[in-house]
């Protein structure tokens, strides 16, 4: 259970709470539309149930849309030419695809045609170029029409009332550095507030000391039970250290959230008990 789960489950959650919500996934992930029983997400939103809407990102769709939207200029088939000219701009410089994928997400929020937008990000490591995008084509663009789209980008990325992010990782040593890590370069790269960080799979084993005594006394032996109770125990102990080590690096109003272990065969299962579970949190 990852970052797609969770956006799902979030965008479920917030749907099911009465919101017009539209989960979009940058990396075109096949776990969302899974999670609804799709083959596929397309660039045009779907409603998968009342209110909850899902789309995948597409380069060259959105280029189009642009380019429709604001030159008014009419595409119907493929690009040809004009992506390839995109790849080579791209190329040269960097944040000109970023600056597409995060301008139509932009996009939706200003039109208002949802309530909220959730958006599964990439890792860690692409997900700041995609945020900085704005402001690194404004550098770059003092004035035109380029720098009067991306300005008004920067602002809803900017505004905490607007936007926020939500940085999903797991109690163990090199998730919780990179999140840590994560946190520096949100702050010191983008204009994104960071909300929250959520930390999922945490097995929750917490016993009295009696309980202790009273489990060790029964859970002896090589017996299965045993076995996975005493795993569960070390598991947990060792996590413990990990989410210590991520508090410190925390501070408010950044919150940390848990999502505990959830064991489920089928996607769509999974994503209900978290979506479950996120529910609780965030009331």
């Amino acid at each position: 259970m990852g970052k797609t789960t969770v956006a799902t489950a979030l965008a479920l959650s917030l749907s099911r709470a009465g919101k017009k919500v539209l989960l979009c996934s940058i990396d075109e992930r096949p776990d969302i539309a899974k999670a609804f029983g799709r083959k596929e997400l397309t660039f045009a939103p779907v409603e998968v149930e009342p209110g909850m809407f899902v789309m995948g990102m597409e380069t060259e769709a959105a280029l189009r849309e642009y380019l429709k939207i604001n030159l008014k200029l009419p595409f119907l088939g493929k690009l040809g030419p004009v992506a390839t000219a995109l790849d080579f701009v791209a190329t040269a410089a960097p944040g000109v695809k970023e600056i597409l994928t995060i301008g139509k997400i932009c996009f939706e929020v200003r039109e208002r045609h949802y309530d909220v937008v959730v958006v599964d990000a990439p890792a860690t490591g692409h997900v700041v170029g995609y945020l900085s995008a704005p402001r690194a084509i404004n550098d770059m663009a003092k004035v035109g029409l380029i720098r009067s789209q991306t300005s008004w980008m920067e602002e809803i990325l900017g505004d905490a009332e607007t936007t926020s992010a939500l940085i999903v990782t797991t109690a163990e040593e090199m998730p919780v550095q990179e999140t840590l890590e994560l946190m520096v370069s949100l702050r010191n790269k983008t204009q994104v507030h960071l909300d929250a960080v959520l930390v999922n799979r945490v097995i929750e084993v917490e016993p009295s000391e009696t309980e202790n005594e009273l489990i060790d006394e029964r859970m002896t032996g090589e017996s299965p039970v045993a076995i996975a109770w005493h795993l569960a125990r070390a598991r947990s102990a060792k996590q413990g250290r990990h989410l210590s080590h991520l508090e410190t690096g925390v501070s408010a109003p950044v919150e940390i959230l848990r999502v505990p272990e959830i064991v489920s065969q089928r996607a769509s299962e999974l994503v209900e008990a978290v979506a479950a579970s996120l529910g609780a949190e965030l009331t």
